[in-house]
């Protein structure tokens, strides 16, 4: 069994790690601006907790387009999350739908690269 202060510690290291993508992926696209490093991870800190409380949610009510969309509108509510968290972070800003659904994508890829899971509601 792990102790609560490793576990505390994996996921500070995670918050980092993910703050890091936020950074780096901000970076990479003109249509977003992150401040800072402390934005950043409090850019994965507010998507995460977004997944965990709003995006199941979203998922129950869209399942009749996601299942036509063949999973494919699951990016649509990703690209809202990012569009959301925008909205109530200052010093995060996003130019539009398309920019925060790239921004989605390409974090998940880094994300995946480095090993942390921002958009999975079910860890």
């Amino acid at each position: 069994m792990r102790s609560k202060r490793n576990s505390w510690g994996n996921i500070l290291i995670q918050l980092v790690v993910a703050g890091l993508a936020v950074i780096v992926t901000g970076y990479l696209l003109p249509g977003v601006y992150v401040e800072d490093f402390w934005i950043g991870v409090l850019i994965a800190v507010v998507i995460s907790l977004l997944n965990y409380t709003i995006k199941p949610i979203l998922i129950i009510l869209t399942i009749p387009i996601t299942i036509v969309t063949l999973g494919l509108f699951l990016l649509v509510i990703n690209g809202l999350i990012i569009l959301f968290a925008a909205e109530i972070i200052p010093g995060f800003v996003v130019d539009g739908f398309w920019w925060a659904l790239l921004f989605s994508f390409i974090l998940s890829i880094i994300n995946a690269i480095f090993g942390v899971s921002l958009f999975d509601s079910e860890k």
